[in-house]
């Protein structure tokens, strides 16, 4: 069975293939209870990054790097190391809070109010897929699994290859501008990113469906975080380049 596909790396159908029944089994609710924690963890850490940067203290700067390498240390740690979900999970969260707070305040200083108009955009395209989903209106098909993943990886090789290019002073300007086509190619990348929920959702929905271990919860938990993250950081980017405009 193609049964936990996922274009989130975090989530693939082999871990659980392998986890194979090993104790108490995971249950939706406790998924929810789980990245409900994660998400009040998250948001306390980005007040915390914010009020830093407001108040001009000089450690912004550090809590976003900080954040940001921290935050992907842990989830390659979580990616080998499922069974550590549980523990690493949290500091991924608050690690993603101080990176998340510090480069929402570098956007609000420079567009004010973009910050809340992102985090409700964000919430409200979540509610949206998983209405979508749970309705039925999209649904995950093995053709639409295959083709969200291909465009996942071809925007995540996209990106290396402009992080690459920028060590060497050449820029995208046409893609990351706030011209037409960067607002285009702004809106593709959110709309891939939100497709990506519904692929875990119905990942979540099978792990429960199949029985999977308990750490599982957690584990599904970071996977959901990292994509709405993703959505997130997106989103803002967005509302960047169209207040420019």
């Amino acid at each position: 069975m193609a049964l936990f596909q996922s274009n989130n790396p975090v989530l693939k159908e082999s871990m659980f293939n392998k986890a194979a029944q090993q104790g108490e089994a995971m249950t939706l609710r406790g998924t929810v209870n789980k990245m409900s924690f994660m998400l009040v963890l998250l948001i306390a850490a980005a007040v915390f990054s914010w009020g830093q940067f407001t108040m001009g203290t000089g450690n912004a700067f550090p809590l976003m790097i900080g954040g940001a390498l921290g935050g992907f240390v842990l989830a390659l740690i979580i990616i080998f190391k499922k069974e550590w979900a549980g523990y690493l999970a949290p500091a991924y969260a608050l690690a993603e809070g101080l990176f998340l707070g510090a480069i929402s305040a570098v956007y609000n200083a420079q567009s004010h109010g973009i910050v809340m108009q992102a985090v409700g955009l964000t919430f409200g395209v979540f509610i949206a897929m998983l209405i979508l989903y749970r309705v039925g209106l999209i649904r995950a098909t093995e053709r639409f699994k295959s083709i969200i993943i291909t465009a996942t990886l071809g925007i995540g090789i996209f990106y290396l290859a402009a992080i690459v290019l920028r060590m060497f002073n050449i820029d995208m300007p046409l893609i990351f501008g706030s011209g037409m086509f960067g607002i285009v190619f702004s809106l593709i990348v959110v709309a891939i990113a939100a497709l990506n929920l519904i692929l875990d959702f119905d990942m979540i929905e099978q792990g429960v469906a199949q029985g999977a271990p308990k750490y599982f919860e957690w584990y599904a938990s970071f996977g959901l975080m990292v994509t709405l993250v993703w959505l997130y950081l997106e989103i803002l980017r967005l509302l960047s380049k169209l207040n420019r405009r």
